[in-house]
């Protein structure tokens, strides 16, 4: 018996490296796949809905498309807002902030005594390497990629919504041996990412707002692109509140001199984070999202070395989604403890288990 435990122990160090593995070099699959599911989820009580009114399957998905194409297209719509706001910003602007941006870097050089040739153009000297064609290719591909990834995630969530790929049925037969269990835990998972992802958009959303703000009542310009890049990075758990800060404090350095007044602006964006992510959201969680810490973290340097930024964006979702699992079964809840940073239960669970 113990040595039937020890081989199960070792095929399960091998399996786990060999998914992660799997998971990384077919990520243009599972990508749009984890992204739909998510999306589905969302919809699913609304399709269900429109089920009990006896609307056709055909016109319940067709509506909940057409919802989707409107969200993007008000989506699309902001961010040729903010394009226009910068493109039409005055000139001087910009002339202010290259000025600025070479004293920065020639106080760095004198920091660190790094020597450049005397009237050598800055932007050539550390960009000269850089081969613009190379660049245009990149970004191509970038975009194809883009491109592609969305139309499958538009189709997986048709499967989704249409019951061709049934979330319940899957758990049924891989997990779960009855279907009162596998229903219960499907139930919970579309209850609890629901109710993560509304209240990550609000807080992301009232975050956005008050950027937008700060940067029009202390005069820093492109207000509605700050706002728009702050409630699109606030979905990034953690990281993505710091990059916004720090960013927009560096961009108000440009326009606003290192006075009482740029330290001031610098408070009030920090206040707005803190209130928004450390505050309220916690608050509004309640303890449905009873995660570490450290798993958080653990969770966002796993997915985002997976699959990049969209794996910082689905790292969370996905740790409830593990978690929620794991709490299922006696041999994992130990697993499931450690995660939510509960130490009382796992010694509590570790001595059941020792008995």
């Amino acid at each position: 018996m113990k040595e039937l435990r020890t081989t199960n122990t070792l095929l399960l160090i091998i399996i786990i490296p060999l998914v992660f593995y799997l998971l990384k070099i077919l990520s243009f699959i599972f990508i749009p796949l984890i992204s739909s599911m998510f999306i589905a989820l969302l919809f699913l009580p609304l399709m269900r809905w429109l089920t009990k009114k006896k609307m056709p399957k055909p016109l319940s998905i067709s509506a909940i498309i057409i919802i989707i194409i409107g969200i993007l297209t008000f989506g699309g719509k902001l961010i040729q807002l903010s394009t226009n706001e910068i493109i039409s910003a005055d000139s001087s602007f910009f002339e202010k902030a290259e000025i600025k941006l070479l004293n920065l870097i020639e106080s760095i050089e004198s920091f660190f005594g790094i020597e450049r040739l005397k009237g050598d153009n800055v932007i050539i000297h550390y960009f000269q390497n850089n081969n613009i064609f190379e660049n245009f290719g990149t970004t191509l591909d970038f975009v194809g990629d883009t491109l592609t990834m969305t139309l499958m995630t538009v189709f997986f969530v048709i499967l989704f919504l249409s019951e061709s790929i049934n979330f319940q049925k899957l758990l049924n037969a891989t997990l779960f041996k009855l279907k009162y269990s596998s229903v219960r835990t499907f139930m919970k998972i579309e209850k609890d990412i629901i109710k993560f992802v509304w209240v990550k958009f609000l807080i992301s959303l009232f975050t956005g707002i008050g950027f937008s703000l700060a940067c029009i009542f202390f005069g820093i310009s492109f207000p509605i692109f700050w706002g728009l890049f702050a409630f699109i990075i606030n979905f990034v758990q953690m990281v993505g509140s710091v990059i916004s800060v720090v960013l927009l404090s560096a961009f108000a350095f440009v326009e606003i001199e290192p006075t009482g007044t740029l330290l001031f602006f610098i408070i009030t964006i920090t206040a707005v984070q803190v209130l928004m992510g450390g505050i309220l959201e916690p608050v509004f969680m309640g303890k449905t999202f009873s995660i570490n810490v450290i798993t958080v973290i653990i969770m966002l340097m796993l997915w985002g070395y997976i699959w990049g930024v969209p794996g910082l964006i689905m790292s969370i979702p996905i740790t409830v989604f593990i978690k929620i699992i794991l709490d299922q079964f006696p041999q994992t809840k130990i697993i499931s403890s450690l995660m939510a940073g509960n130490t009382n239960n796992v010694n509590r669970l570790w001595k059941k288990k020792d008995d």
